[in-house]
């Protein structure tokens, strides 16, 4: 399964070659946010049974959104690697290149010599070319996670709740997935113009345009280009390996979070 949402990433992507559709994942990410978002349910959770009892239920948009915002400033430059390694693929395999790794591909976005940089660009530049188009990212990332975390949680207790006290793994697992693989699903639909502004502004290989870019900028780029239909271009792609994804980690994290309080009651 882990092996089938790289390969929908890779189709996302637009990779080439069989040996580079599991090269890259955002698996990273999605563990990334994972556990900061357990932290900050957790406290938010306590916090409101406390203060507001009445704001419960939007615990999980707010840890969500947040937990998300974090793993994105950290990941980003392997995120921005990922993408431009994909979309340069294509072109490196015709050529009988190999394509380069992440590494190269993020030393090549700091000392790129193309389009006529100059040293003082490059220096003012900086490592700012590394988080190219994080508003992009964020403004896809966080109200995706606030949407699937706020469908995820009431979805997950509900079906546990009809399995009540013969709860096992296999119900766990079934429940977590469930859950996670709708709301996966949907917060990725929902999102999938962000995720095209997204995708553009981290291939643009002009560094004076791609710092001077705009999620708002480029979404209305993307919309005079093709409509609507532009800007759900792969959305069946994005969704048929996001769902999964979410539903992976999720259950995951869950079941073995289950194993092991099982096993410390009956120790």
């Amino acid at each position: 399964m882990i092996l089938a949402g790289r390969v929908w990433e890779a189709v996302e992507g637009h990779k080439c070659g069989s040996g580079s559709s599991y090269s890259n994942s955002k698996f990273l990410l999605m563990w990334a946010f994972t556990y900061p978002y357990m932290m900050y349910f957790a406290w938010l959770e306590e916090k409101t049974s406390q203060s507001i009892p009445g704001a419960a239920p939007y615990v999980p948009l707010v840890a969500g959104s947040l937990a998300r915002s974090l793993a994105c400033v950290t990941c980003y430059p392997v995120e921005l690697a990922r993408t431009r390694m994909q979309s340069n693929c294509i072109q490196s395999c015709a050529n009988g290149m190999k394509a380069p790794g992440v590494l190269k591909t993020l030393l090549e976005a700091l000392l790129m010599s193309k389009a006529g940089i100059t040293v003082e660009l490059t220096v003012r530049r900086g490592y700012r070319v590394l988080w190219t188009g994080m508003g992009a990212q964020l403004a896809r990332d966080v109200p995706f996670s606030g949407i699937c975390w706020a469908l995820l949680e009431p979805m997950r207790r509900n079906l546990l709740s009809i399995v009540g006290d013969d709860a096992n793994v296999a119900s766990v697992l079934g429940a977590n997935f469930s859950a996670g693989f709708i709301a996966g699903s949907v917060a990725a639909a929902a999102t999938c113009p962000l995720d095209v502004v997204k995708t553009r502004r981290q291939i643009e290989m002009d560094p004076v345009r791609a710092l001077s870019m705009t999620t708002r900028r480029t979404l209305m780029e993307v919309w005079r280009d093709g409509g609507m239909r532009t800007l759900f271009t792969g959305v069946g792609a994005r969704v048929g390996r996001v769902g999964p994804s979410v539903g992976i980690v999720v259950s995951f994290y869950e079941v073995v979070k289950y194993a092991l309080h099982s096993r410390y009651e009956s120790a």
